[in-house]
């Protein structure tokens, strides 16, 4: 078993639940052929799938690169490594009307500070708008990419702080207040994408039910379905056939402690 690093979630686990959380969002992008990808933990997890589940995955990043291929994870989106070997490489105004706007993304790749059961997104600020306790990034392209790429993926560790009932600003739009309210809202406004679809955690794997509410279907090794509810806002759909998250392998712990972060920026 690879030795495992501070936090992981059992003595004998042999990964942390950072290192579940990258991999189980990785594996969720097979099948995947492009892919916007968000700066933090979604950079890491989709350069895992490039290397393992989702090898001729396109990488767009809002910088304006379509096609990256980083030969080291990007520590931002205007990190140099990004244009390595890219495709296509233009202004930030070409890629979101061209490639975004134009429909040739099938999967934007998001982080959140908070998310509420429809998976609609906070970026921008907690508390009041006003008055706010703190100020974030904001939304840059999330917003955009939430409307305009076909379906949403989430990667964020769950906590009762950052899944709540109601978000303090919503940034980016999941479903809304409902499956059915956001295919009326995403028609009329003439959204090209339909939502989200997964949103990975620490604690396990989300997907969306014909309501649009998240439903957990997949919970990681160590996790408890008591620590699921206590760090959640609402009260959790489970799924009536929740089955264990398949562990990590060696070789996709590899590739995130040896190529992708070796300092364990993002995993410990």
């Amino acid at each position: 078993m690879t030795a495992g690093r501070p936090g992981t979630g059992g003595a004998d686990a042999g990964f942390t639940k950072s290192e579940m959380m990258i991999v189980a969002a990785a594996r969720e992008l097979a099948g995947q052929r492009v892919c916007f990808v968000g700066v933090g933990l979604p950079n890491i997890a989709v350069n895992l799938a490039k290397r393992t589940v989702a090898p001729e995955m396109e990488l767009v990043y809002e910088a304006g690169v379509f096609g990256a291929r980083p030969a080291r994870l990007p520590l931002s989106i205007g990190d140099p490594t990004i244009v390595t070997g890219a495709t296509a490489v233009t202004s930030m105004w070409e890629l979101f009307a061209y490639y975004l706007q134009g429909g040739l993304i099938d999967v934007g790749f998001l982080g959140a500070a908070q998310i509420d059961r429809f998976g609609n997104i906070n970026t921008t600020v907690i508390g009041d708008y006003t008055r706010p306790k703190t100020r974030l990034p904001g939304s840059g392209g999330a917003c955009e990419i939430a409307i305009n790429a076909r379906q949403i993926f989430v990667i964020m560790r769950q906590s009762a702080r950052s899944f709540v009932d109601r978000i303090d600003f919503r940034t980016s739009p999941g479903n809304l207040g409902g499956a059915e309210k956001s295919e009326r809202i995403r028609r009329e406004q003439g959204w090209l994408g339909r939502g989200p679809s997964v949103v990975v955690t620490d604690l396990g794997i989300w997907h969306f039910d014909e309501t649009g509410e998240m439903r957990l279907d997949f919970l990681h090794p160590g996790a408890t379905l008591d620590e699921v509810r206590a760090t959640l806002g609402w009260a959790p759909h489970v799924s009536a056939s929740l089955a264990p998250t398949p562990a990590p392998t060696e070789e996709e712990l590899r590739l995130i402690r040896d190529e992708l972060d070796p300092e364990g920026m993002y995993t410990k």
